[in-house]
């Protein structure tokens, strides 16, 4: 079977269960994938060839048994380094990072594990998972599979690249600004930020509103599969949330009402991007959504303002405990995130933070008094220049030059509103062969409508199925 590394998730498991597959050939097809584009995406880490080759062996004799342990088994499945394996290193892409080890397995990994997925590797993230890029002093410069002079995004930028790059069937992310829907968008695959507290996390990362652990994928039908194992309640986490299941038939929005903002206040983007995004709502009008173009009056400067505060309040701290500013062991984007959070925290501190982040939540809320779901772009601009840290040069976007590169992306109002569900489903492509996305949104914790209308476009536009949705790498 050619390309055998590219095909959707849910058909190799079928395939597995027919018998039409084996975990062996599927693993041997994947690995084989790795060798061949890793030199020049520098997006795996932790790759143990030899132990998950033996964890395919043994799916496949369950399979020929009639016995598979969950429904995920033997799938090669990338988890992003940042979530712990217990007895594992643990270095967040930072030079700090010697002799950490994991003490314990999060939540996520270890239900990908216990469905019987094989970890095959983890991937890149840049330092402290601070960044909406994915390069690093200790691990180097991760590439965009479809245009090399890009960054994948961040900062799950390891697992966006690897799926693009058909190394990985699923993999893991975080948001907690954007980190799982940049790179989402920038590779071309799906990206799905669920709900605050629906799939559980670790303490103290739990406890904050913007934080999300969740699944990536290349098709919104393997996002739902990812997201089914992993979403639900779990006795660490306090604020974990019941679940709720994806159903498999999806793409019904027949009668929906869908916002379409073709950007975010003002947020600047790039006509590309905008054109993209209208052919996405077109692909929802065709599919039988009734989609109304609205405008949603969110300020940049209060987003910045807001989020930065709020990452004052605790994301920077803990990178600071570590050491003096003027460490060398500091990359310089993370040395500016944690000087620009810990100021405007000072500024404004939490209740100003909270005032803020109450106006920006009650504009968002405001679109789906008369809609179902709301489409915006994922990101505004067409990519960020791999290695780029965007401290000394600023981002210009649509002739606009932005303070805050990250603010490019119009990710972070929804981290602020985090209880709605969002999915970054891909778009179109820019001229410079960069993927763009569009994010899917739907009312707070209504996670099957987000799926339904993310499943319509991508049928209807039929970019992520068609052949042709393959980086030249």
């Amino acid at each position: 079977m050619n390309d055998l590394h590219y095909l959707s998730a849910t058909e190799v498991l079928r395939a597995f269960n027919a018998k039409e597959l084996s975990p062996v050939e599927v693993f041997d097809a994947v690995a084989a994938r790795a060798d061949a584009v890793e030199p020049l995406l520098n997006s795996l880490i932790e790759r143990d060839v030899d132990a998950s080759r033996a964890q395919a062996v043994a799916a496949q004799e369950r399979y020929a048994a009639g016995s598979s342990v969950g429904v995920l088994d033997g799938l090669p499945v990338v988890m992003k380094e940042e979530q712990p394996i217990v007895g594992r290193p643990m270095s967040l892409g930072t030079m700090f990072s010697d002799g950490w080890v994991c003490e314990q397995t999060h939540p996520l990994v270890q239900r990908t594990m216990d469905a019987g997925a094989i970890v095959h590797a983890r991937s890149t993230t840049p330092e402290f998972c601070c960044a909406g890029f994915t390069h690093s002093k200790l691990w180097g410069i991760t590439r965009n599979p479809w245009n090399l002079d890009y960054s994948p995004g961040g900062s799950s930028g390891g697992s966006g690249a690897a799926l693009a790059a058909g190394t990985g069937y699923l993999a893991s992310g975080s948001d907690i600004g954007g980190s799982i829907r940049i790179p989402a968008s920038f590779c071309g695959v799906v990206g799905y930020k669920a709900p605050y507290g629906r799939v559980p996390a670790m303490s103290p990362w739990n406890l904050d509103s913007y934080a999300v652990d969740g699944a990536m994928a290349r098709t919104v039908a393997d996002c739902a599969l990812f997201q089914n194992v992993i979403a639900g309640q779990h006795p660490s986490d306090h604020v974990s949330m019941p679940k709720v299941t994806i159903p498999d038939d999806l793409g019904d929005v027949k009668g929906l009402r869908i916002a379409l903002a073709v950007t975010l206040g003002d947020f600047p983007i790039e006509p590309e991007i905008e054109a993209n995004t209208r052919a996405f709502a077109d692909a929802l009008r065709a599919a039988g959504a009734i989609v109304n173009e609205v405008e949603i009056p969110i300020l940049l400067a209060e987003t910045q303002s807001a989020a930065l505060a709020h990452f004052g309040s605790m994301m920077g701290p803990s990178m600071a405990e570590l050491g003096p500013l003027d460490d060398e062991r500091f990359t310089d984007y993370a040395r500016m995130f944690i000087e620009w959070s810990n100021d405007e925290y000072a500024r404004i501190g939490v209740y100003g933070a909270a005032q803020l982040e109450g106006k920006i939540q009650m504009t968002i809320g405001a679109a789906f008094d008369n809609h179902d779901a709301l489409i915006c772009p994922t990101i505004g601009t067409t990519g960020f220049v791999a290695g780029e840290p965007y401290t000394e040069n600023r981002l210009t976007v649509a002739g606009r030059e932005i303070d805050l590169y990250i603010l490019a992306c119009q990710t972070v109002p929804f981290n602020i509103a985090s209880r709605h569900p969002v999915l970054s489903v891909p778009s179109g492509r820019a001229s410079n062969g960069v993927p763009t996305g569009v994010q899917v949104v739907a009312r707070p914790y209504d996670d099957v409508t987000a799926f339904h209308v993310g499943a319509a476009a991508e049928r209807e536009l039929a970019l992520t199925t068609a052949p042709s949705w393959r980086p030249a790498l």
